[in-house]
């Protein structure tokens, strides 16, 4: 790959865009935009490109701690990408509503940025009376455990959404499928609690990069 300086002005990745749209710029040429320049003896284009090959190990779910790893990516340029991400994501967000869930399988593209993640995500997607999505929200990061993990916590928004059930989901950085005896205990006691309530606890699901299990498949709930 050329450098940036020795690109042609029309083919370099700013003129390129403004002339032609975002869809005609390379996955490397749209992070080097967001990154803007390299430093000594590393050219934008050489950063750019290890961005995006951590980028697609962690299926797109940038890490502040990996990117600032990178040679070329200081604080400041790591929080650009991660913010932008993170925008991206929030605004496909607003897709998720309205989808029927049936099944697990249907709830994993709403949750696949968890796989990525180095820290257990815990997520509750709400659902109305008719098993439409109504919203998905991000619980807890961090290790889980019954204390960080509270009904209070699970339920608030469920409560103010109306909603007659809840799917749970979280993450396990390790890579492993296997429930955790605090994985089960945590599913029980919210699955109780919603009883109270009257908001059912529809499933509980673990994903990995590798896969997921469901909870109420292996006959926790």
């Amino acid at each position: 790959m050329k450098r940036m300086r020795e690109l042609p002005s029309f083919d370099r990745p700013r003129e390129k865009l403004a002339a032609k749209g975002p869809e005609a710029l390379s996955e490397t040429e749209l992070l080097a935009l967001i990154i803007g320049r390299g430093v000594r003896g590393r050219d934008v284009f050489l950063v750019a490109s290890e961005v995006a090959k951590r980028l697609r190990e962690t299926k797109g779910a940038p890490v502040y701690e990996d990117l600032v790893a990178i040679e070329g990516v200081g604080a400041a340029k790591a929080c650009q990408i991660v913010a932008c991400f993170e925008l991206t994501r929030r605004y496909r967000a607003s897709d998720v509503r309205g989808r029927r869930v049936t099944k697990p399988e249907d709830v994993l593209p709403m949750v696949a940025h968890l796989a990525g993640r180095k820290q257990e995500h815990f997520v509750c997607i709400t659902l109305n009376g008719a098993g439409e999505v109504i919203d998905r929200r991000t619980v807890t990061i961090g290790l889980l455990n019954q204390s960080l993990v509270h009904p209070r916590e699970v339920f608030a928004e469920a409560i103010t959404d109306r909603a007659a059930s809840v799917i749970l989901v979280h993450n396990h950085p390790s890579g492993t499928l296997e429930p955790s005896g605090q994985d089960i205990a945590i599913t029980r006691q919210l699955a109780e609690a919603g009883s109270i309530l009257g908001i059912r606890v529809l499933d509980h699901l673990i994903v990995t990069g590798n896969g997921h299990v469901s909870l109420r498949e292996l006959g926790y709930l």
